[in-house]
């Protein structure tokens, strides 16, 4: 026995004697719905006799026990369409075989034809007269306990060409599926995978049974599943949200889609060695498994809470909302610094941007996502307005659609959006959209509701305070700020806080707050690799507090892990040593800190304290590059001054001449330029002259051989 490449397009299973693969046998057709029901339910819509209803939950245990308990590679024969072979000349007597026989277990003959026969035809075993001929196959039995309906079956009686018969069979196979899936068996198709399609050892010489034994088919039935459960859901999504409600019970796909996920990732690993065309499908299918899942799970919160019409919003209108966030938006760019890092560079950061702005950005989906949600099957179908909020979202991005119009709006956008594995980020958006509606409202209104969404989804109280603090900073006003102030109090004495929230304090004058936030949280460096931002934020900090010290000391440390951390890299080749930074070296993170803190010295008047610190070889250039800059940007300061007196402090007479000699062009230039100012030149003449006397008499101490040069 040979099997046939299993990554290959719809390779089947075979024996060496049943030659090539016929390629008239193609998977069904995606337009035949197969009829997934579940007992309980078909007898809810279907009239029946009390005597059928209770003879039908007598057989469903019997017929699941049946599907549990099978040899998984006997789920292809069970499937398959057998037609009897009562006549010696193998011409059937035209009926289908719904039995197999006790005695070999072939469904060779029907129930008639049985009772006729002393042997099989298939393995001439003789048929005993006594007892149980004959019990049900695994199909039929599903039929009749009621998990799968009779309309199906005869829908197929009529068709009789090859072609059909073999769909007729992938369909029965995609029918015993069904019943496995729902009725918690979804593991026995994943063991069907691995135990079945994934072995080598598993062939058939019948091409239909080759066909059944392939992985492709389980990943069909896996789309075709999907996309009925979708057509299913936009049906319910579209409706009033008292019909939505009365039809909540029904909204059983969660389970559903969970067992298909399962399923899937069991398939990945036959896949993972494939071309990586069937590989991106099956996770793109994946992926709009779970973000379906998700988006289920949260409309039926949504339903359970009628979509918040009897919870009162503090806004009065959209419009009003819509207003005070671009007011928000406007004083966070206006209480923004300046960008340390990136000002020298094209980019693409947002300054001054909003909490909520910077989640909805790590949602953003590209042109390629796009495309995909409009295929495996469309995601886009479930949202309530089509796609006038996917294409707004795409215009103006997903953090242009903040505020969201209503509660259904925002449920559409976030989880039909974006990774699914970005469920928790998620989750915390939708509450600071629950705690931005209904803030400053009276508790008993709304923090029910808050309190229920963190119960059904798990959240803890440390993310619910977190996405509430979130909120109270974007909040321009005192009272937020204070608020968020004592939450913190709370909330930051861990690694997992959020690094923004002290550069909002810093930006929000709560410097000593910020400070405090920082080192709780044990983001401050040391044991905790930052960022470079995180790492600028920290020396303006400690400058802002008046720690000098701490500052100079903290940028010192920084640096020095930053290169013994490059260093290490350089030597191991080990990707985790690399840093968050990893495309700066650490002599430019020297040169963004020092110069941080020197301009912040400047700007308060602090540069006769900082030209006192111990700087090294390499600190010292950036030091006198920002001092000596700023000088010549404005030569009426002191600053290029106190650069001569760094050196004429440290004995380097010759340098300080040099500095000297620099102000001196500058300032000249400057005071001709400014000649009627009078008292700002005066001034300007009166330190230079200063200065140079001093300077002059540090050079006279110097040996003749070096005041010569």
């Amino acid at each position: 026995m040979e099997r046939k490449g299993m990554n290959g397009p719809m390779s089947p299973r075979s024996s060496a004697d049943s030659g090539a693969y016929p390629r008239s046998l193609s998977p069904p057709p995606t337009t035949v719905t197969p009829p997934y029901r579940c007992a309980t339910f078909l007898l809810t819509v279907t009239p029946r006799s009390k005597t059928l209803v209770a003879a039908s939950r007598v057989l469903v245990p019997d017929a699941l026990e049946h599907l549990a308990s099978i040899d998984l590679i006997d789920l292809c024969k069970e499937a398959k369409v057998e037609r009897c072979r009562a006549a010696r000349d193998l011409r059937s007597c035209g009926r289908d075989v719904k039995h197999v026989l006790n005695s070999c277990g072939h469904a060779s003959l029907c129930a008639e034809c049985s009772q006729r026969f002393d042997v099989c035809p298939i393995c001439r075993i003789p048929i005993p007269k006594t007892g149980d001929q004959l019990r049900l196959r695994l199909y039929y039995e599903c039929i009749q306990a009621g998990l799968i309906s009779r309309q199906f079956e005869e829908r197929f009686q009529e068709q009789g060409d090859g072609e059909n018969e073999l769909n007729a069979d992938v369909e029965r196979l995609y029918s015993i599926f069904d019943v496995a899936l729902e009725n918690g068996l979804a593991s026995l198709i994943c063991h069907y995978v691995t135990d079945v399609c994934m072995d080598e050892n598993a062939v058939s010489s019948d091409p239909v049974i080759a066909f059944l034994l392939d992985e492709v088919v389980v990943k069909d039935w896996c789309k075709l599943t999907f996309r009925n459960i979708i057509k299913e859901l936009q049906q319910i999504y579209n409706l009033e949200v008292e019909e939505m409600n009365s039809r909540l019970s029904s909204l059983i796909f969660s389970v559903r889609l969970a067992g298909i996920s399962n399923i899937l990732e069991v398939l990945g690993a036959s896949f993972k060695n494939s071309l990586s065309a069937k590989l991106d499908d099956l996770q793109h299918l994946h992926e709009s498994i779970l973000k379906t899942k998700q988006h289920i799970e949260i409309m039926m919160w949504c339903i359970r809470h009628h979509f918040l019409e009897n919870a009162r919003s503090h806004y009065t209108n959209f419009e009003s909302w819509e207003s005070l966030v671009r007011e928000r938006k406007s004083a966070a760019i206006k209480r923004s610094w300046y960008d340390a890092v990136n000002h020298d560079e094209e980019s693409n950061r947002r300054e001054g941007s909003l909490f909520i702005e910077d989640a909805l950005v790590n949602l953003e989906i590209d042109q390629g996502h796009v495309q995909e949600m409009g295929e495996v099957p469309g995601l886009a179908s479930l949202q309530k307005d089509g796609d006038s909020l996917f294409l707004r979202s795409k215009i103006e991005g997903l953090s242009g659609c903040y505020p969201f119009e209503n509660l259904r709006g925002a449920v559409d956008m976030l989880f039909l959006h974006g990774s699914s594995d970005l469920v928790v980020a998620k989750q915390a958006i939708f509450l600071y959209y629950l705690f931005d509606r209904h803030y400053t409202l009276p508790d008993e209104g709304w923090r029910d509701i808050v309190d229920d969404f963190a119960t059904t989804f798990g959240v803890s109280r440390h993310s619910l305070l977190e996405s509430f603090t979130f909120y109270l900073l974007d909040d321009h006003t005192d009272k937020a700020l204070q608020e968020a102030c004592d939450i913190l109090l709370e909330i930051c004495g861990s690694a997992t806080t959020h690094p923004k929230i002290a550069q909002v304090l810093l930006e929000r004058q709560m410097p000593e707050t910020a400070l405090m936030v920082l080192r709780w949280s044990g983001r401050d460096g040391g044991s905790q690799l930052v960022t470079l931002d995180e790492a600028v934020t920290g020396v303006r900090l400690r400058v802002e507090c008046g720690l000098l010290t701490e500052a100079f000391m903290h940028q010192r440390m920084l640096c020095t892990e930053v290169r013994d951390m490059k260093l290490k890299y350089a030597s191991s080749g080990d990707p985790s040593n690399e840093l968050k930074d990893g495309s700066r070296s650490w002599l430019e993170w020297m040169n963004i800190l020092v110069a941080e803190i020197c301009c912040l010295c400047i700007r308060r008047n602090l540069v006769d304290r900082i030209i006192e610190m111990p700087w090294n070889s390499e600190e010292e250039k950036y030091l006198h590059e920002c001092l000596l800059n700023h000088a010549i940007d404005d030569p009426s300061t002191t600053t290029g001054s106190l650069l001569v007196v760094y050196y004429l402090q440290r004995y380097r007479y010759a340098q300080a001449c040099q500095v000297d000699h620099k102000l001196q062009s500058v300032e000249q230039d400057f005071i001709i330029s400014r000649n009627s100012d009078t008292e700002i030149v005066s001034g300007m003449r009166s330190v230079s002259h200063w200065r140079a006397g001093l300077v002059d008499k540090c050079i006279r101490l110097l040996p003749e051989v070096l005041r010569n040069k």
